[in-house]
């Protein structure tokens, strides 16, 4: 750019144009480097990053520890005591004088284990809550990956309609030559030019969908901020994974099925706690009561204890009992449920990587020479402005093809690290340039 601005500005012009021609120049530059510096290159680790930092679907669990361990802090509290007072006597036959107040602290005695079976209840919730988190941390993770993969396809599909474009241009020049020495109809270059602003038309809408992919994925960590770029050449980086037996060893450790294990252990300690439920419980009382009428003082004592206590938690032990073997059914749901999802996503992406390969080095290569074949026949007359634009059509087609190839190979990936908590399809970090 400077090249060219000194180029025109060294013309023998008047000075009023070379100072507006300066000034243009200058506000040129300023602008590029202020678009350089305001767009920064986002890697897949830096959005996974921002998302586990700031996403709000993460932060509840937060809020959710907290509560439990609030929770944890009244489950270790003993029985309170209390301290009553009774007065008897005071309004009978002999009036006052036949008063008696008695003076109380009562309270209860746990057995059982009571105590520490709420407390292990609660530790059992933390832990199934820090699985639950981790299962949405993987969760979004996944979206992350997908997000990502569309924002480099999309950046590929941008690159082609350019291309498009590019191609649509050099179809109307040599079209115009052709027309213009009466080698061809003028509808030829009607044609060519409706087809150039088709073209166009296509560049503008895929750089719409590139911002709207670009928001997509800045939401997932709270942002608007969409001014960053990627790096499209990872988009066909597919290196080989495990074959689906060790990926499905894998997912079976995968937070999403570990969480029954502590959901489990959960309902195990509710069970516990039901069952200590039926074991009795002493109320004791000790006080002292005032007669006035004897003008004496003595200790009162009494004991309480509850009767029928077992019958009466009969229906809760059956609940938690039933609600503890449905975890281990559920897990079983949750194993077939990932060995379908796991199979298909592998299948999916082995299909799509062979389709990416097929068509990169041999369908695209072939078309190319094609294509270039087609275009100096036409130049020369042998060929037909319809066989050109087939001939550049299958091209572009070949390479969209290759590009949704590419992004169903990454979205495979992702549901695969997603079922398998393993980087089982991973992205390298893209290089500085543009």
């Amino acid at each position: 750019m400077m090249y060219y601005c000194a180029r025109f500005i060294g013309a023998p012009n008047r000075r009023a144009l070379v100072a507006v021609t300066l000034l243009f120049c200058l506000m040129l530059l300023l602008a590029q480097d202020t678009i350089a510096r305001s767009s920064r290159l986002l890697t897949l680790a830096e959005a996974i990053q921002h998302t586990l930092a700031q996403n709000p679907r993460l932060a509840v669990y937060r809020l959710r520890d907290s509560a439990l361990v609030g929770e944890a802090q009244s489950a270790a509290l003993r029985p309170p005591a209390y301290l009553g007072a009774e007065l008897e006597n005071f309004a009978g036959t002999n009036g006052a004088e036949a008063a008696e107040l008695t003076v109380s602290l009562s309270s209860v005695i746990e057995l059982g284990g009571k105590r520490e079976a709420r407390i292990s209840r609660v530790e059992a919730a933390r832990a199934l809550l820090m699985a639950e988190e981790q299962a949405e941390a993987l969760t979004l993770m996944g979206e992350v990956l997908r997000r990502y993969t569309d924002v480099l396809a999309a950046k590929e599909r941008l690159a082609l309609a350019d291309d498009a474009v590019s191609l649509a241009r050099e179809t109307l020049s040599a079209v115009d030559r052709r027309v213009d020495a009466a080698a061809a109809p003028k509808s030829e270059r009607l044609r060519a030019q409706a087809a150039l602003a088709e073209a166009r038309l296509s560049l503008q809408s895929e750089s719409r969908q590139l911002q709207v992919r670009k928001r997509a994925l800045a939401t997932l960590w709270g942002s608007p901020d969409d001014d960053f770029y990627v790096d499209s050449a990872a988009l066909y980086k597919l290196p080989p994974i495990a074959g689906f037996e060790e990926l499905y060893a894998a997912a079976e450790h995968n937070p999403a099925i570990a969480k029954f294990a502590s959901k489990e252990r959960l309902r195990a300690a509710e069970l516990r706690l039901v069952e200590t439920q039926s074991s009795l419980d002493l109320a004791w009382s000790v006080g002292l009561r005032q007669s006035r009428e004897l003008d004496e003082t003595t200790l009162v004592a009494g004991v309480e204890v509850p009767l029928f206590s077992d019958r009466r938690n009969a229906g809760a032990r059956v609940a938690a009992e039933a609600e503890r073997a449905q975890v281990a059914l559920e897990r079983e749901t949750a194993l077939l449920q990932l060995n379908t999802q796991l199979f298909r996503a592998v299948s999916g992406r082995e299909q799509a990587v062979t389709t990416v390969n097929v068509l990169q080095q041999s369908i695209v290569p072939a078309l190319e020479s094609a294509l270039a074949e087609v275009e100096r026949a036409y130049r020369r007359g042998r060929y037909s402005y319809l066989e050109w634009i087939a001939a550049r059509d299958e091209l572009l087609q070949a390479r969209r093809a290759r590009i949704d190839a590419a992004r169903a190979a990454l979205r495979f990936g992702a549901d695969i690290e997603q079922l398998t908590a393993a980087p089982a399809l991973p992205m390298s970090a893209p290089s500085d340039s543009k």
